[in-house]
C-alpha cells in the first residue's frame, strides 16, 4: 500500500479542533456517477482508502485526535466540493468544523473566488447532504464562516443507558451524525480540561450502551444510523434577554466521538443537535442565540435559520458561525523500510 510519490496536505484549525485537507484523494473514491454518500461507502471498503486515512491519523504524522478529509467530487455541479471527513476510527457523516475549515479554505486559497469586503458561499456535498460555508470577508481577509447545515431534529427523549457512573438520562438528535446529550453533572463530572479521562470513558459507555441496544436508527437513511458522538452540556451562565428582545443562551459542551476521540471545538454538527433539542424544548427560538463553548474556550454562535420539517417530525434548519486558521502545510513520505507504517495510535 505504499504510495508512489509524497502526500501533500494543508492543515488548518477550526476552534482548535484539526481538519487536515488532502486535494488529491485515491482513485477509489473519485470516480465518476456517485454521490459523496456513496463515496463514502466505498471508502470504508477500500484497503487503498484505509491505509491513506491511517497513515495521515495516526502517529507519528497523527496522533489520536486528528481528523481530516479527502476532497472528492461533489454530488452535482451545484456544489463547489465534496468531501469524505475521517478520524482515527473511520468516516464520519457530517462534519461541522471542517465545512467551517474548508470554506475559509477554499475562499483563503483562491479555488472559490471571493470578494475582498462581503459574503461568499461555499456549497459543500458531504454524506449527510448538501452544506453550505458562508464564508465573510474583510480587507482581503477571512473573519469567520457560518455553516448552515442539513436539517437537525429530535431522535428521542429521556434514554436510560447504565454506566459505571450509574444509569443516565440522555436525549439523542441528529444533527447530520445522531448525538447522545446530557449534563455533564449527571456523570458527576464537569466540563473542564482535567475531567476529560473520565468524561471519555463515560461518553464511550454511553455510546456503547445506546449502541447495543439500537437506540439510534435513522428513519429515512441507514448509513446515518448509530450514535456517533456524547455530548456532555453545562450551562455558563442563565439566558441574557438582549436589548432587541432575543435571548442568548450560554453553555459549555464537550463532545466525545468515534471511539474516544475528544472535539476541541464546540463541535459543529453537535451544536445543531443540541440546537434542535433547544428548539424542541422552547429554549431557543428563532431570533436567539446560543453561544456555545468547547473544552478550550473556543466559541460557535448558533441560531436557528427556519423551522421545518424531517421524516414526519419537527426539524430546524441551523447556522453555525465559527473561526478557522491555517496551521501549515505538510508533505509526507513513507520510507518502505518502516515497519511501523502505516501508523499506530496512542492515547
Amino acid at each position: 500500500m505504499t504510495p508512489t510519490g509524497p502526500i501533500e496536505t494543508i492543515d488548518w484549525h477550526t476552534g482548535g479542533e484539526p481538519f487536515r485537507i488532502v486535494p488529491d484523494s485515491p482513485d477509489a473514491v473519485t470516480g465518476d456517477g456517485l454521490t459523496v454518500a456513496e463515496r463514502r461507502i466505498l471508502a470504508t471498503e477500500s484497503d487503498e482508502v484505509q491505509w491513506l486515512r491511517a497513515l495521515l491519523c495516526s502517529e507519528p504524522r497523527g496522533h489520536a485526535d486528528m481528523y481530516g478529509g479527502f476532497l472528492v467530487p461533489p454530488d452535482d455541479a451545484g456544489a463547489h466540493l465534496g468531501v469524505l471527513f475521517w478520524h482515527k476510527d473511520g468516516f464520519s457523516t457530517a462534519c461541522g468544523h471542517g465545512t467551517i475549515a474548508l470554506g475559509a479554505w477554499a475562499v483563503a486559497s483562491g479555488r472559490v473566488p471571493a470578494p475582498a469586503d462581503g459574503l461568499t458561499d461555499v456549497v459543500v456535498d458531504v454524506p449527510s447532504g448538501r452544506v453550505t460555508a458562508t464564508v465573510r470577508t474583510s480587507g482581503g481577509l477571512v473573519e469567520d464562516v457560518t455553516f448552515t447545515n442539513v436539517a437537525s431534529h429530535v431522535h428521542a427523549r429521556g434514554v436510560e443507558v447504565a454506566t459505571s457512573r450509574g444509569t443516565v438520562t440522555v436525549d439523542i438528535a441528529f444533527g447530520g451524525a445522531m448525538y447522545a446529550v446530557l449534563p455533564a453533572a449527571a456523570t458527576g463530572l464537569r466540563v473542564r480540561p482535567q475531567d476529560v479521562t473520565e468524561l471519555i470513558a463515560a461518553g464511550r459507555e454511553i455510546r456503547d450502551g445506546l449502541n447495543a441496544a439500537g437506540a439510534a436508527e435513522h428513519p429515512g437513511d441507514a448509513r446515518l444510523s448509530g450514535i456517533y458522538g456524547t455530548i456532555f452540556t453545562e450551562e455558563v451562565r442563565p439566558p441574557r434577554l438582549r436589548s432587541d428582545g432575543t435571548r442568548q443562551l450560554h453553555q459549555r459542551n464537550i463532545t466525545v466521538f468515534a471511539d474516544g476521540e475528544v472535539d476541541r471545538s464546540p463541535c459543529g454538527s453537535g451544536t445543531s443537535a443540541r440546537v434542535a433539542l433547544l428548539a424542541d424544548a422552547g429554549e431557543l427560538c428563532p431570533g436567539d442565540e446560543l453561544r456555545h463553548e468547547s473544552v478550550v474556550g473556543s466559541v460557535f454562535r448558533a441560531r436557528i435559520t427556519e423551522r421545518t420539517t424531517a421524516h414526519g417530525r419537527p426539524a430546524v434548519i441551523t447556522a453555525v458561525t465559527g473561526t478557522a486558521h491555517a496551521v501549515g502545510t505538510c508533505r509526507f513520505t513513507v520510507d518502505p523500510r518502516d515497519v511501523l507504517v502505516p501508523g499506530f495510535v496512542l492515547r
